[in-house]
């Protein structure tokens, strides 16, 4: 079983460093060792800060991608529209068990991060600096490092700066619950989604970003854009913090050139030769497969041409001795319960998804697929945050990444593979109880219902959708959209509950006996008031 990363993972570099210079002599860089590694930094003005952005492709390095340009120019137009001065926060808080590079920046480059921070906020005339933050090393270092430049969040700062510390959730990454914490509410994202470069922190316009992008900012300020540019891709210019784990000897977070390919990182990170899948930007991210690794190079449009992404940095292979699926389902049950709890779709949708995903592994059959099918496109863009559109996109892109398991498991025994547990996870990687790989899983794997619907007495009412969307989804009439399918193993109560509320009685559970395989007994699901009316008419 593969146990969590620490903080602080070994750190190594291809080509010359950027971000990591300095890494080989000391193990952080305080205030003047910085200084002697990277030289001073001379202020830079809003418009020509964004135009360097611009001229480097400068994208957020937390996931999302979004152009740095583009949030820089949106927050200066939204103050001076408001008459208001901006705040500036640097995400720091890195919460996904498989991603490092944030931390080991933070632990060992602060003030590479605060320059590019100090940069932005001078240029836009901020008032506030915050840096958020979930690890206690990450708190210590930043804390010092701001003490080192003098800055406090005293009254008589000309720029008040702090660290936010929050407690360490996959949601807390989420820019809206940043804002939020650091507003005096709970590290959770607010019920409706708001734009942070307009309405942040205290209401006023705020940039918020990840802070790898900020040092690359920092980076790009010094040596300017042409130099920087003699790095990496023509179109991604630069390199990349990665964050390398799973099924290798060594993990470690590595600083490589755009453009260097992927096979050669996995290399340098003793990972097998003919990884059986690598997962890529980490748990909201994208599986590839064996042939298509030796395609992939490191940068965010060549992974997300071969179906892959670079999201948060994390890169993780497997061997071909686990079960890609119970991998997998590892990581969806940690999804689910890292849920803020107050979507539906997401505390109730991502359980669902898991459990179907165990389903899937316990023999339920093509109705426990098509159920996780249905559950993960139900959960899509309906949350108060992007957590549950990125664990549907990995749940959606392990069905299409191991199709041959996938079958093993759907139509047949199983793959016969133990599960290894290689994924991180911050509990060790334990593997949950009750989840197994092969044919043993019999007895509590097929499903023994089917349910049905009576087309003559069917009204389109769509209950039996919102009581059991594993099984129903409506048609653009609104009417199911299947006649009959097997309920998964787990949603059998929930299966009795929809026959039950159907208003016009259109639904029926019949269970299968072991022995035949055919239906033996219609089960008792009326309740007595209505079964009496019925007999009565």
């Amino acid at each position: 079983m593969n146990e969590a990363l620490p903080d602080v993972p070994e750190v190594r570099v291809v080509g010359l460093p950027q971000l990591t210079s300095g890494f080989d002599l000391v193990e952080r860089l305080d205030l003047p060792m910085h200084l002697k590694v990277h030289g001073p930094l001379e202020p830079m003005g809003g418009e020509q800060l964004a135009k360097l952005s611009e001229a480097i492709n400068l994208k957020g390095r937390g996931g999302a991608g979004f152009p740095f340009h583009k949030k820089l120019r949106s927050v200066a137009e939204a103050a001076i529209k408001r008459g208001v001065r901006p705040v500036v926060v640097v995400n720091g808080s890195e919460d996904e068990p498989a991603c490092r590079k944030d931390t080991v920046l933070i632990n060992r480059a602060p003030h590479l991060i605060l320059d590019g921070a100090l940069l932005v906020a001078e240029a836009l005339g901020a008032r506030t600096l915050v840096v958020g933050v979930t690890r206690e090393s990450t708190q210590r270092s930043m804390e010092a490092a701001l003490s080192e430049r003098g800055l406090s969040n005293t009254r008589r700062s000309a720029l008040k700066a702090f660290v936010q510390r929050n407690p360490v959730r996959m949601v807390t990454g989420a820019a809206a619950s940043l804002v939020r914490s650091i507003d005096g509410g709970p590290a959770i994202p607010p019920g409706r989604k708001v734009s942070a470069s307009q309405n942040g922190v205290g209401g006023a316009p705020t940039l918020l970003s990840n802070a790898e992008t900020f040092a690359q900012l920092a980076i790009a300020a010094r040596i300017g854009p042409e130099r920087y540019g003699n790095t990496g891709l023509y179109d991604e210019p630069g390199t990349v913090m990665l964050t390398v784990s799973g099924a290798v000897a060594r993990p470690m977070v590595i600083e490589v050139p755009t453009g260097v390919p992927l096979r050669y990182v996995l290399q340098l990170a003793g990972a097998p030769p003919v990884p059986q899948g690598v997962l890529t930007g980490g748990y909201h991210g994208k599986w590839i497969d064996a042939a298509t690794v030796n395609e992939a190079i490191v940068s965010r449009n060549s992974l997300d041409a071969v179906g892959g992404a670079l999201g948060a940095g994390a890169i993780m292979p497997i061997t071909q001795e686990t079960c890609p699926l119970g991998e997998s389902l590892r990581v969806a049950q940690w999804l689910a319960d890292e849920s803020a709890g107050q979507c539906g779709p997401c505390y109730l949708g991502l359980p669902a998804a898991a459990r179907g995903m165990e389903d899937i592994l316990n023999g339920g059959g093509p109705a426990a697929l098509e159920a996780l099918k249905q559950v993960a496109k139900a959960v899509k863009r309906r949350g108060a945050c992007s957590h549950p559109d990125g664990s549907a996109m990995f749940l959606e892109s392990t069905i299409k990444a191991f199709t041959d398991d996938l079958a093993a498991h759907v139509l047949g025994n199983g793959c016969g593979r133990p599960v290894e547990g290689v994924l991180p996870l911050f509990e060790g990687g334990q593997l949950p109880a009750g989840i197994t790989s092969g044919a043993e899983a019999e007895e509590s794997g097929p499903s023994r219902q089917k349910i049905y619907v009576d087309w003559t007495l069917c009204r389109g009412h769509g209950l039996c959708a919102d009581i059991l969307p594993e099984v129903f989804e409506l048609g653009a009439d609104g009417f199911p959209t299947v006649a009959q399918a097997q309920v998964p193993r787990y949603a059998e109560a929930k299966a009795l509950r929809a026959v039950r509320r159907c208003p016009a009685l259109a639904l029926r559970l019949e269970e299968e006996t072991a022995r035949d395989k055919g239906p033996s007994r219609n089960l008792p699901v009326l309740s007595q008031g209505r079964g009496r009316r019925a007999l009565g008419r």
